[in-house]
């Protein structure tokens, strides 16, 4: 049974917008949430985790970024999230020695 026209996005630039935030988008902020929690905890243990955790988040985030209405809008939001989870890798290099 085929979707109803009416859900679909008709704007290529949206569809194109929700594929992209949701492959590339998803994974640079699910790595980046992993090296951030590397970067604070025990670097190994949370590495060896991210083999299966960063899927399902990856996934996770892949399946919000095809539910949101507006694919720039969830775009911003990976951005951010990235660029937080970035910041925070930097000042768990910069100030934590023990991991």
């Amino acid at each position: 049974m085929p979707a109803n026209p009416k859900y679909l996005t008709k704007s290529k630039w949206q569809r194109f917008a929700k594929i992209t935030a949701g492959i590339l988008g998803g994974y640079f902020v699910s790595v980046t949430f992993h090296l951030a929690l590397a970067s604070w905890f025990n670097r190994a243990n949370i590495l060896i985790t991210m083999a299966f955790s960063g899927f399902i988040l990856w996934v996770a985030l892949m399946v919000v970024a095809f539910l949101a209405r507006n694919g720039w809008k969830i775009w911003m939001v990976y951005i951010i999230l990235s660029l937080i989870f970035s910041i925070l890798i930097y000042l768990g290099q910069t100030y934590n020695t023990t991991a």
